[in-house]
């Protein structure tokens, strides 16, 4: 076994694990890179037959488009059940209050519906592609991370995951969130995507985009910016390492459209993947409090 051989295997482990113990999983699904390639494993663990879980997306509405078109064709081939939790509905509802001002984004407003819609499914465990090269946040977490009934994340309540046995047990209204790709770095995400041929969404490739420079970085143009007369904006060749909101994700300047050349680009970076993502600069510890808060 090579070491792609072996990260797949703990991977699809790991799901069957959850299958096994859990009666209401779920499977976090954002179109990204990372929830694309659990699907691809989903499928190697429980094919010919159905996803003992649905795919759950949480909209913020201020999504690049190119990732929906993809997720909706995604869902039709695979013929599987994908439940959406809407933020403008917990806007309308009153329950979180949409940011003004220029750097404003509904990202961290996707919490609250989040836990709504893990509370309305009843899922007592969500399985996400967050992996621990990503954010310091990400790296205390356990494969299995127990939330409590507010859905708030204790990093003191961490599980000893001794011999690779996952501690599922929880008391009612607590659920589990389960990375099955927290070992993966992210060029190994890549080179899984190379050799298992899997389609991505365009965003992902090199591509001419009308941009505009916020804080030092390069966002994609868009209604959902907040833009005033001193956005300029600059038609740039760019491509996404990460794909969140469009008013927090922010572009790398390249010219590769092929997957090799993507990935020596990858192995070439000094910054990681989330020094992307404006939302995890909020503070030093964002990621970490957003976690406590419930978020994924």
């Amino acid at each position: 076994m090579d070491y792609l051989d072996q990260l797949e295997a703990e991977a699809i482990a790991i799901l069957r694990e959850v299958a096994g113990q859990f009666e209401k999983p779920a499977l976090l699904f954002s179109g990204g890179k990372d929830s694309i390639t659990l699907v691809k494993l989903a499928e190697k663990a429980f094919r010919p037959g159905k996803f003992p879980f649905p795919l759950v997306h949480i909209d913020t509405g201020h999504n690049f488009p190119e990732t929906i078109e993809f997720r909706d064709k995604l869902i039709a081939d695979l013929g599987e059940k994908l439940v959406v939790g809407y933020v403008q509905d917990s806007i309308d509802q009153g329950k979180v209050i949409e940011q003004t001002g220029k750097n404003a984004s509904r990202n961290q407003l996707q919490t609250v519906t989040l836990l709504d819609t893990i509370a309305a499914g009843g899922y007592d465990a969500c399985i996400g592609g967050a992996r621990r090269d990503e954010e310091k946040a990400r790296a205390k977490e356990r494969i299995f991370s127990v939330r409590d009934e507010f859905g708030q994340w204790d990093s003191k309540r961490q599980r000893p995951e001794l011999w690779n046995i996952y501690n599922g047990k929880i008391h009612k209204g607590e659920n589990v969130r389960v990375f099955p790709i927290s070992n993966w770095t992210e060029l190994d995400v890549w080179n899984y995507i190379k050799r298992e041929n899997i389609a991505l969404p365009s965003v992902y490739f090199a591509h001419e985009r009308d941009c505009i420079l916020r804080n030092g970085q390069w966002m994609a143009a868009s209604e959902y910016m907040n833009m005033d007369e001193e956005d300029i904006v600059v038609k740039k060749k760019v491509r996404f390492r990460t794909v969140g909101d469009m008013t927090c994700t922010a572009a790398v300047e390249s010219e590769k459209t092929d997957i090799d050349d993507i990935i020596h680009e990858i192995a070439q970076s000094k910054i990681s993947e989330r020094g992307a993502r404006m939302d995890d600069k909020v503070s030093e510890a964002a990621m970490e409090e957003r976690k406590k808060g419930g978020y994924f």
